[in-house]
């Protein structure tokens, strides 16, 4: 893409508040790419990999309505590495030629946030990133969150969480760290301050 502009791979666990961070850079004028909107998008009624899905889980995950039913698939691919495999070989490849897409629409941008919740786990994404940040709380706060947006149970959250990337090596994985425990105005701060360097480091390169 030629002088391609800045790019900071945004990830946390569920729960960390990945998208409440992306919101405040977009506000400081980043370009935001979020890989669960675009998945989100790909498997709605008629979207573009609904048919692979199918194709590979059966109608049984397929509601009515032709859109991905979540909530079965997710109890499949908890409980069922390889199914949780094949999903990802269905939706990877078409997320990051969206991606791609979106980068190329993005380069009047000052710089670009890619939010990808697994990117530790995610080589062919983390290739698109100079830089990875890292949004981290508590496991606690992390639970406390999804359960409060979600119909799902602690047990459930606190297994989806265990199948994650574990905070630590998730931590290590990070050029930078945004703590969110502390309440929206820490936070504000926090992104400010990495817009500052962000920008910086776009106009240097």
């Amino acid at each position: 893409m030629g002088a391609s502009k800045f790019v900071v791979g945004l990830t946390g666990g569920m729960g960390c508040g990945k998208s409440t961070v992306a919101g405040l850079f977009a506000k400081h004028g980043a370009g935001i790419i979020d890989t669960d909107a675009i998945a989100r998008h790909l498997t709605q009624a008629g979207g573009e990999a609904i048919a692979a899905i199918r194709a590979a889980f059966g109608d049984d995950y397929i509601k009515d309505d032709g859109a991905l039913n979540r909530a079965k698939m997710r109890g499949l691919i908890f409980s069922d590495a390889a199914a949780k495999q094949q999903l990802e070989l269905i939706l990877h490849p078409l997320i990051l030629e969206q991606a791609k897409v979106q980068l190329r629409q993005l380069q009047t941008k000052p710089y670009i946030i890619l939010v990808v919740p697994l990117l530790p786990e995610s080589p062919a994404f983390r290739q698109l990133a100079q830089r990875v940040l890292v949004v981290d709380c508590d496991e606690n706060t992390q639970v406390a969150r999804v359960i409060g947006r979600s119909r799902m149970g602690e047990a459930e959250v606190r297994g989806i969480i265990a199948q994650q990337t574990p905070r630590a090596e998730r931590l290590q994985l990070g050029d930078d760290v945004i703590r969110n425990d502390a309440g929206l105005d820490s936070l504000a701060e926090q992104v400010s301050v990495l817009h500052g360097h962000y920008s910086n480091r776009q106009n240097n390169d």
